[in-house]
């Protein structure tokens, strides 16, 4: 089976599409991670039910032996805390907002879920996104995942520290000013933002 959550999102659809490795063991392997390593990273700051995300890992095995797989089916998602995820709070990083629960996905989440993604919880941003440093009085700071006494840079900073830290294989950003390349940059990761920085969206 190997280390899953070392493998490129690709190789890792490839591998679980080819039933080398199954959503359950993947599932498994990030719940061992987010125990060892997110307390002193701080880069998610909610998660759904364990025994719920490990249904839902089951549910995609099945899918995928009966030739049914999506995409992304089985890969465990992180949604930034500035974006819907129904049943989990949208805090923003602000205190006044700790119990705001959302009842939908927004639509990049909702389009993840088609594809076959399973949410699994919530990562870290400085109050509503408006920092290059991910930290908030909710929450805290989020450490970056090579120094965890550094910053992972924001607003998406909870995002690419659970990335490039291996918490997650595929996670949400956003970017109005540099907040996904920021991060990126910090964290070893490779990102771009076209629509966010202004640039004409390819067509299709």
């Amino acid at each position: 089976m190997g280390d899953l959550l070392s493998l490129t999102l690709i190789e890792l659809c490839d591998t679980l599409a080819a039933r080398r490795a199954s959503p359950v063991d993947l599932m498994h392997e990030v719940f061992l991670a987010v125990d060892r390593h997110n307390p002193a990273m701080r880069a998610l700051v909610a998660e759904r039910d364990r025994g719920q995300l490990l249904h839902e890992a089951q549910l995609a095995e099945q899918r995928i032996a009966s030739g049914q797989g999506r995409p992304l089916e089985g890969v465990p998602l992180g949604v930034k805390d500035l974006e819907d995820a129904a049943g989990l709070p949208t805090t923003h990083g602000s205190r006044p907002l700790r119990e705001k629960v959302a009842d939908r996905d927004s639509t990049q989440v909702a389009r993840l879920r088609a594809a076959g993604a399973i949410v699994f919880g919530k990562t870290n941003t400085p109050e509503y996104g408006s920092s290059a440093v991910t930290k908030n009085l909710l929450f805290g700071a989020t450490g970056s995942p090579w120094d965890n006494e550094r910053t992972p840079g924001g607003s998406s900073g909870g995002s690419a520290a659970a990335l490039a830290g291996e918490l997650l294989p595929l996670v949400t950003a956003s970017d109005g000013g540099g907040s996904i390349r920021i991060p990126a940059a910090f964290c070893g990761l490779v990102a771009t933002s076209r629509a966010s920085a202004g640039w004409p969206t390819p067509p299709p």
